[in-house]
């Protein structure tokens, strides 16, 4: 796969966020209701990457300066945002490569800790950030009220 930095608005971003958003309606009835603005994903405070095969936009992820809104998070922290992969290329190992990219690009961008928020209705995307490291973490941002929340951080 080849990953490549983009902004938030390119083509390519916008039709896997819609898409990832399908997916959200599809497990939890609503897309993703969390404040995203397309600055958020421009450096040095954020990243938007995609990941080609073959030409296809096929995966998705991001992350963004976090903490600035939220007494939960601490500076330093970068927030993932956005990671998806298109269900033909699923089971592959892509979201595995594109997490560890964004864990290296936020850590040479001076960032000392990755912090995300996921649900219990995508058991693949918390197995996936088990197995990488990451521990669960106190609920924060839109969804910490929310009993299908989880949140989960690695020291990078």
């Amino acid at each position: 796969m080849r990953i490549e930095s983009v902004g938030y608005d390119h083509p390519d971003a916008q039709r896997l966020i819609r898409e990832v958003q399908q997916e959200y309606v599809a497990r939890y009835g609503t897309e993703d209701v969390t404040c995203v603005q397309v600055q958020d994903f421009q450096p040095p405070n954020g990243l938007f990457l995609i990941g080609y095969r073959d030409g296809d936009a096929v995966a998705s992820g991001s992350w963004r300066k976090a903490g600035h809104s939220d007494d939960l998070l601490r500076s330093g922290d970068a927030e993932l945002k956005r990671m998806y992969v298109v269900p033909a290329f699923r089971g592959r190992g892509l979201a595995r490569l594109l997490l560890g990219e964004l864990e290296r690009s936020a850590s040479l961008a001076g960032f000392k800790r990755c912090v995300l928020e996921t649900g219990t209705e995508q058991p693949e995307a918390i197995g996936l950030y088990r197995s990488c490291g990451y521990e669960p973490i106190d609920k924060f941002g839109a969804y910490r009220d929310d009993p299908l929340s989880r949140c989960f951080a690695k020291e990078i």
